[in-house]
């Protein structure tokens, strides 16, 4: 018999009160959102107060300016990540029904979306206030580890973008039949990787962990585009190779690409979610050339 683990006793909401007939209720994707903007803004204001950790020892932004800036993200992280789950993944269902688009609470949130709208954000608030972009971006890429951690594991609480199926022995039988039911698979219910905890640790801890790194004990802050060029160069290979392991989106599948490729020829292909990731790479490898050159 297979070695599966269950699901651990968990359910999205953390608690739930009733108001006047109102239910209101603080999930857990809610929180990873609060957690992860909280510490991601003192960690970059701190980064402010450390002048020597920049280049002639003066940092892109004064500490009062990064509370500005973090108005400016949240729009750009709930405008470009809807956005970009519109367009990446479903643009022909929202092009039947627009009105839908706003309805965030249905879900459909994409991170390279999201990724997109806070870049955004970010070159017009720097461009607005005279501040310099590469050593902005430095400190926002390190600001933004804590985040993806926090927002993975709320996906595995919600159990939700789970892993292919697997029999390995930390595969976890996740709730619902969708979750359960693996067509070819000889067990019922099938275990799934653990996807999201994969991803929690790669694009969280280590990449965080790296980054970290490199700028408290080998100044790369003082080279504008590392850190940030290490982040998206980082975060693309990870998402990356998780992939292999992820689900993909059901959208995609068909009799044809039983796998869900968004590109693909004779059963070979990537997912949207590689297929988003190779920009991000080569983003960051062409920031890490340019500080290096920078430096030379």
């Amino acid at each position: 018999m297979q070695a599966v683990l269950p699901f651990p006793d968990l359910t999205s909401e953390i608690f739930s009160i009733s108001v006047f007939g109102f239910d209101f209720a603080l999930r857990w994707y809610a929180l990873a959102y609060i957690a992860g903007i909280v510490i991601g803004w003192r960690l970059v204001v701190a980064l402010m107060r450390r002048e020597r950790l920049w280049p002639a020892s003066r940092p892109p932004m004064r500490p009062e300016q990064v509370e500005e800036l973090l108005t400016w993200i949240v729009l750009g992280v709930i405008l470009g990540g809807r956005l970009g789950f519109v367009l990446f993944y479903k643009p022909l269902y929202y092009l039947q029904a627009p009105w839908e688009i706003p309805i965030l609470w249905h879900g459909g949130m994409a991170f390279h979306g999201g990724l997109l709208g806070v870049m955004a954000a970010v070159l017009l608030f720097t461009r607005k206030h005279g501040i310099p972009l590469l050593p902005a971006a430095d400190a926002l890429a390190l600001a933004t580890p804590p985040g993806l951690f926090f927002g993975r594991i709320a996906n595995f609480i919600n159990a939700e973008l789970w892993g292919r199926p697997s029999d390995l022995p930390w595969a976890v039988v996740f709730p619902g039949e969708a979750a359960q039911y693996c067509p070819g698979w000889d067990s019922f219910p099938c275990a799934r990787h653990p996807s999201q905890l994969y991803e929690a640790g790669l694009e969280g801890l280590l990449l965080g962990a790296v980054l970290l790194w490199l700028a408290l004990a080998r100044g790369a802050l003082k080279t504008p585009g590392r850190i940030a060029g290490t982040f998206f160069a980082g975060y693309g290979l990870a998402r990356f190779a998780v992939e292999f392991v992820r689900q993909p989106d059901a959208q995609f599948a068909g009799p044809g690409n039983p796998l869900g490729l968004a590109l693909h020829w004779q059963g070979y292909g990537l997912t949207m979610g590689q297929l988003l990731s190779l920009p991000m790479m080569a983003l960051g490898l062409g920031l890490i050339l340019v500080s290096a050159r920078r430096r030379a």
